[in-house]
């Protein structure tokens, strides 16, 4: 099971396709939405699934539960020493947890800046030129939960001062207010829209022929449209703007990780899979081919990879290096859910900032 996309699905196919040809196993890919990616039960896909694409944040719920089958197998610590090196910042390690190795990265992303090369000059590469641009009706910022709850994590780590992940308060009341105001600042000024947008909706809409947006500040960036043909326009990516003194640090990371059912019929054929789509052959050239998003830096490192996207990975590595792990134990999924909605409540009713933060870090503490 995978995610509706075609840079979810389609690496799949073409790489299970690759796969049977070199070893004959035939694997089938199911679909669900991008919404149901971020909140449906891994236990219950387990229970129907062999192979299952996940987020990291689940690792926590998911060895609770005891429904992923734990990758890090005796006899191959060479192959997994080389996924460990080839991380594209933290991806490998979030899948680490509890001592054990619950996911491979294939995919690596984190909170970007998408933007129009021909509709602007150049990105803004600060949080003050952001604001300008949204002044004047030029920003478009994806707030359907849990996007701006994502952006309030990659604002607060950007300023020095992350949040935690875990167990203890989310953020300190004064450092808390401070990222809530900002946040606030530009949901003021965007079109209230943008709160039913996930940033493949913010992504469209900056692709159109007839786009009234010119960038996205903070969203996850999509490889898909940078290839020139995908939309009627092209967007151009590049590292997220500083609101902090310490450049593009500091974004809520997020990408998938291919993992294995505890209760598959097939575990060796599954895990051998698993082992050779995450590595650095088959993540440069079938995956990356594919219109895959990889994550191995051998891809990301690729020149074969970055020319038909406009240096897609490039541009946004140092983001990517720079990437914050969200809170992986059991009973933050929960929490995203709930505090991401509530955000964009106080946005919508003006609430007070530290009110606001006071209810997050409630939300927090219970989820802990």
């Amino acid at each position: 099971m995978t995610w509706s996309h075609p840079r979810g699905y389609d690496p799949m196919v073409a790489t299970s396709a690759a796969w049977k040809q070199q070893t004959g196993v035939e694997i089938v890919w199911d679909q669900r939405g991008l919404q149901d990616f971020e909140s449906f039960p891994v236990k219950d896909l387990a229970r129907q699934y062999d192979l299952i694409v996940i987020d990291h944040p689940h690792v926590g719920q998911i060895t609770a539960e005891r429904c992923l089958l734990a990758l890090d197998v005796p006899g191959r610590e060479a192959d997994r020493a080389e996924l460990a090196r080839g991380s594209v910042g933290q991806s490998y390690p979030s899948y680490t947890f509890d001592g054990h190795q619950w996911a491979f990265p294939i995919d690596a992303a984190a909170q970007v800046m998408a933007f129009r090369a021909d509709l602007i000059e150049r990105p803004p590469a600060t949080w003050n030129e952001v604001i300008e641009l949204a002044r004047i009706g030029q920003i478009v910022l994806p707030m359907l939960p849990p996007h701006s709850l994502m952006t309030f994590f990659t604002l607060a780590a950007n300023l020095g001062t992350a949040c935690a992940n875990g167990p203890s308060e989310l953020i300190g009341a004064e450092a808390g207010a401070a990222v809530y105001e900002r946040l606030a600042e530009i949901a003021a000024l965007i079109e209230p829209s943008n709160f039913a947008m996930d940033p493949i909706a913010a992504s469209e809409a900056l692709a159109r022929p007839d786009a009234l947006v010119s960038a996205m500040p903070y969203g996850y960036g999509y490889v898909s449209y940078a290839r020139e043909g995908f939309r009627p326009r092209s967007l151009s990516f590049a590292d997220i703007p500083a609101l902090g003194k310490h450049g593009p640090i500091g974004s809520a990371l997020g990408g998938t990780g291919i993992a294995v059912s505890a209760f598959s019929e097939n575990p060796e054929a599954a895990l051998d899979y698993a082992y050779w789509v995450a590595g650095a052959e088959a993540q440069r050239t079938v995956y990356a081919n594919s219109g895959g998003q990889p994550g191995h830096a051998a891809a990301w490192e690729d020149e074969a990879v970055n020319a038909p996207v406009g240096d897609f990975y490039r541009d946004t590595r140092a983001t990517l290096e720079g990437a914050w792990v969200r809170p992986r134990h059991n009973g933050y999924m929960i929490f995203q859910d709930a505090a991401s909605k509530r955000i964009n409540a106080g946005l919508m009713s003006r609430a007070p900032a530290r009110d606001l933060v006071a209810s997050l870090n409630h939300l927090y503490c219970e989820s802990c």
